[in-house]
């Protein structure tokens, strides 16, 4: 539990496939930023191959909102190979404006394939179906965890 202006909260910071199914997901207090949390959720995902071998973690493509613009995560998908599609925050495109030449370019955005960041907030929509999701009933953080998990797994059996 963390305390935010609401009070006593949890956040659930989560990773979902194109089909707005979890592949991940971290548990911190209600106070906790999106982009600190970033890399932690990344290396939750682990999805089984069909035939033998590794499970595969990492993702084709990564859309995520203006909270997660910012330099060290752009570097650490760069890094990884992984393609992206993140809007730049109003005060970023003006810092780099400002430098003029010195500040780089743009990074690139696709607006049609932006569109298709809602998966994400439906995913959310139907975890939050779950009244002991989205009303923290549990004590503990493992308990929480746990429901947080099998409501997972119910996303997963339902038919979409």
């Amino acid at each position: 539990l963390g305390r935010s202006r609401g009070g006593l909260t949890t956040k659930i910071h989560l990773a979902c496939d194109g089909r707005g199914r979890p592949l991940g997901f971290v548990l911190t207090g209600g106070n906790a930023a999106d982009c600190t949390r970033f890399e932690e959720v990344m290396d939750t995902i682990k999805v089984r191959r069909a035939g033998p071998g590794r499970p595969r973690t990492r993702p084709d493509h990564v859309l995520g909102d203006k909270g997660y613009s910012s330099r060290k995560i752009r570097a650490y998908l760069r890094k990884r190979g992984i393609s992206h599609t993140i809007p730049e925050r109003r005060d970023q495109r003006a810092n780099r404006s400002r430098r003029g030449r010195n500040g780089g370019r743009p990074s690139a955005f696709d607006k049609q394939l932006y569109k298709k960041r809602n998966v994400v907030e439906r995913c959310f929509n139907r975890l939050k179906q779950y009244r002991a999701i989205a009303t923290r009933y549990d004590k503990t953080r493992e308990s929480y965890q746990a429901a947080v998990t099998i409501a997972s797994l119910f996303l997963w059996l339902k038919p979409l």
